[in-house]
């Protein structure tokens, strides 16, 4: 048996409620359209001014932390920048 691990935030956009979640593929869709060099910038900052259950900010922070691999080869301090420095 396979383990079974859902997305709590795609979880949260399937229910129903008077708020609307946005989910995670169309947030990922959003995201496909903006320049790719953009996640391998170390420089480059990200607000979410209406930010709810955080999943561009998720979505964002994952494409940043491949994207800044060769550049903050450390995992652990290329996600400290990536929360310190650009979310």
């Amino acid at each position: 048996m396979e383990n079974y691990n859902p997305d709590v935030l795609l979880c949260l956009a399937n229910l129903s409620s008077d708020e609307v979640f946005t989910p995670p593929q169309l947030a990922n869709q959003m995201l496909d359209l903006l320049p790719q060099e953009l996640w391998s910038d170390p420089q480059a900052r990200f607000l979410d001014p209406a930010c709810k259950t955080g999943i561009f900010l998720r979505e964002i922070a994952k494409r940043l932390d491949k994207g800044l691999e060769s550049k903050i080869p450390d995992r652990q301090e290329r996600i400290n920048h990536i929360m310190q420095h650009q979310l």
